[in-house]
This record gives C-alpha cells, sequence and structure tokens, in this order.
C-alpha cells in the first residue's frame, strides 16, 4: 500500500512541476474570428499550446517565459503551393542533368529550413522527384529542421505535357515515360499514375490540367487531359484519401479540372467569369501564386535567364494578371495562400501577403487564407491555424502589426514549432 502511495505522490509532484513555456505577447492575431488582440499570455506545454491567459502571467520557478511584448504574434503560416527541391537560377534547365538525387536531397534540406526561418511551419510541395517525401519523412522525424510537409511527389501530366519530365530533351532522350513517371494516355494509365503516387508516399495529387510558362513547351494555356482522365484521377485519389490540385493556366483545362472535383487550382491566370463561377458553384479554391508571377515577368527582363520560348509565355501571361486577379476579387472565389516558392527565391514567401493586398485583398483575409482556410483544406483545422488551446504549438512573431503594414510579415523574428523554438531575436 504504502508503495502505491509513494507513486501516486510522484505522479502528483511531477504532474505539477511539469516545465510550460509562457509567451508574452503584445499582439495577438486571432485568425478565426478576425481581431487583433492585446496583452496575453500564450501558455505551451510539449508540442501543444494549453491555454491563453489576459494580461502577462508570471511563471513559476520552473516554467520558461519568452517575451514578446513589442511584437505581434500569429499562428504558424501555411503556404499551399512550393517546390521545396530546388530553385530558380540561370542553370535550373541543365540542373537534370548535372545534379545527382543527393544533390537535390542536400539543397531541399537547406531550403526547408529557410523556409521555416521564414515562419513558414507548414508546406504543400507540389511536384519534385521523391525527394520530397523523404524529407517530409526526415523533417516528421525530428532529423532535421524544416517545415511540416504535405507532399505530392511526382506531378501528373500527359505526353508533352507540362510535367512531363522529358521536354526539352533530345530525341534520343525522350524515351516514353508512362504513368510510373506520371505521364498518362487515358484513363487506365491515369489510375496507375494515382496509384503510384500513393505507393510512394504522397499526401496530395498535382496535375498539369494546362500547358505551363516554365516548362519546355509551347503551349501555355492549352488543356492537356480529356475529361475522362480528369475524373479518372480525381475519384481514384478519393479512393485513397487524397486530394488533387490542378495547375492550370487557360479557360478550358480550368473548367474540366473544376468539373472533375479538384479541391484547388493553383495560378488561375487566364480565368474569365464564367470560371470564376464554376469555381465558386464547386466550392473550388483559387491559388494564385502572385510572388512567381511578379518574379519571372522581372527576371524575363534579363537576356538569357530563360530560355526564349518560356519568355515568350511570361509576357503572354503577365499581360493578363492584374485584370484576372481583379474578377477573381470581384467575383469572390475562394482564396487559399500559395507562394510557387522555387520559381522565386524559397524564404521569401510572405511577399505574397503584400501582393494579395495590393489586389485588394485586406490584410486579414490574406493572414486568414495562410493560416485557418490552408488548414481547413490539409484536413488540419483542430490542430493548425489558430493560437488556441488544444493546438499545436506553431507560433511566429514579427516586429509590427500586420494588419496595419503587412511588409512586417517579410521580416518574421520569432518561430517556434510544435514547441520547439527555432529562431528567436
Amino acid at each position: 500500500m504504502k508503495k502505491y502511495i509513494l507513486v501516486g505522490l510522484l505522479f502528483v509532484f511531477f504532474g505539477s512541476t511539469a516545465q510550460e513555456t509562457l509567451l508574452h505577447c503584445g499582439k495577438l492575431i486571432d485568425t478565426k474570428n478576425g481581431k487583433v488582440l492585446a496583452n496575453k499570455t500564450l501558455v505551451v506545454s510539449g508540442s501543444k499550446i494549453v491555454r491563453m491567459e489576459d494580461g502577462f502571467s508570471t511563471p513559476k520557478q520552473h516554467d520558461k517565459l519568452i517575451d514578446l511584448k513589442n511584437k505581434t504574434v500569429l499562428p504558424g503560416l501555411i503556404d499551399m503551393h512550393v517546390h521545396i527541391e530546388g530553385e530558380t537560377n540561370p542553370n535550373r534547365y541543365l540542373e537534370k542533368f548535372t545534379l545527382n538525387e543527393a544533390d537535390v536531397a542536400f539543397n531541399a534540406a537547406e531550403i526547408a529550413n529557410r523556409t521555416l526561418m521564414a515562419g513558414f511551419t507548414t508546406v504543400r510541395d507540389l511536384g519534385g522527384s521523391g525527394v520530397n517525401v523523404a524529407l517530409r519523412d526526415a523533417i516528421a522525424k525530428g532529423k532535421i529542421p524544416g517545415p511540416r510537409i504535405f507532399a505530392a511527389e511526382k506531378a501528373i501530366a500527359t505526353t508533352g505535357g507540362h510535367a512531363d519530365p522529358t521536354n526539352g530533351y533530345r530525341h534520343d532522350l525522350m524515351g516514353d515515360p508512362g504513368p510510373n513517371e506520371g505521364v498518362i494516355n487515358g484513363v487506365d494509365d491515369a489510375r496507375k499514375a494515382v496509384r503510384q503516387r500513393y505507393k510512394r508516399g504522397a499526401d496530395w495529387i498535382k496535375i498539369t490540367a494546362t500547358g505551363g510558362v516554365m516548362s519546355m513547351s509551347k503551349n501555355g494555356q492549352n488543356p492537356q487531359f480529356s475529361q475522362e482522365e480528369l475524373d479518372e484521377i480525381v475519384k481514384t485519389a478519393k479512393e485513397y484519401g487524397m486530394q488533387v490540385a490542378a495547375h492550370a493556366h487557360g479557360i478550358e483545362g480550368m473548367k474540366r479540372a473544376i468539373k472533375a472535383g479538384v479541391l484547388t487550382i493553383e495560378h488561375g491566370s487566364l480565368m474569365d467569369k464564367e470560371t470564376a463561377l464554376l469555381m465558386k458553384q464547386y466550392g473550388t479554391y483559387l491559388v494564385p501564386t502572385m510572388s512567381a508571377g511578379r518574379y519571372v515577368a522581372e527576371m524575363a527582363k534579363i537576356e538569357g535567364y530563360y530560355p526564349e520560348m518560356v519568355v515568350t509565355k511570361i509576357l503572354e501571361i503577365d499581360a493578363k494578371l492584374r485584370e484576372t486577379f481583379a474578377m477573381v476579387k470581384k467575383e469572390g472565389v475562394n482564396i487559399a495562400f500559395g507562394t510557387d516558392a522555387g520559381v522565386f527565391p524559397h524564404g521569401e514567401n510572405a511577399k505574397e501577403f503584400r501582393y494579395m493586398v495590393e489586389s485588394g485583398w485586406s490584410p486579414m483575409f490574406s493572414l486568414q487564407a495562410a493560416t485557418i482556410t490552408n488548414a481547413k483544406l490539409l484536413d488540419r483545422e483542430n490542430e493548425l491555424g489558430q493560437l488556441a488551446p488544444g493546438f499545436i504549438a506553431d507560433i511566429v512573431a514579427v516586429e509590427s502589426d500586420p494588419t496595419q503594414d503587412i511588409k512586417t510579415m517579410e521580416n518574421v523574428v520569432f518561430v517556434m514549432k510544435e514547441g520547439v523554438v527555432y529562431k528567436q531575436q
């Protein structure tokens, strides 16, 4: 009996003295209610937020205190469109021939850390070689620092489509990639390609519903799947517990993808009002990736940075972007936050907030898009995107109130992920 009493007393003692981390927050963004709160204390235990208290609570002797009284505190940010295996440079089109898988992996590890330091504690990686899946697992196991990754593994394309990995090769190097490599022709191929992505550990399916800007194929907007192929991709993905993201610039490809039931349209550059209304009807979300569009338009002015075929497509798309996003804003299309980081330098993801505000969305809307909206799309709305009891302790801070100065999001000064501090000035 004495033994059980002693064990009970020890349990009470250690339970009552478990260390907590108190964060004194001068301002705090309540993403659920769209409000800026003042003078709050967040209490973190382990990997979770356990409570929020009014004022600046006094820590117990064994607690840790983090002073953010002069900062604005937000939930960890979520970017729904990154390519974490690499990034833009003048030799990008040669790297597929010069880099080994190990090179890609080491580059991706550095990029992951840079992304986390920018305040993005969660990302959706939309297409790579499969290194993105291994990186996801390494981060989840605590082997290296980085954001939580939802990976699409290799994007699915049609022969010659935007994500055909052999576009631009010499004829003798092209071969005939199929579903294993993410290239399909027909319904059976579509089903097999999705299952292959599942087999390799994908969380999401990414398709290239239309031509693209950065690939070595001449058309940047034509539809590249039949309706039957798209229907099968979405149907099979859902059977395997996955959602589908569709890269799309042109109208017809967007319409087919929306009708098939994809959850997100990436880019949407040439969208018209009819397509916008179709998105609202089907509950589809647009991920505008304005950062990528702004960056490539600037870099296209540098002779030789991109191949001439790519420059032509960049200029064609850029001429329509501002008009498109003004219409999208007016029509009230569902918006998620995503940047296409990799097309521009990783770590600059937060510029998207500024571009969204410049396009007419409010600062709070843009912050909610990168938190509660994206958490919902990732089916993690009860874990991510809010600073509330029971949520994962993904917490970031900036110097000033982003609802008054959205550019402050481009200088994140504090990063905590799952209760662990990775960055603190």
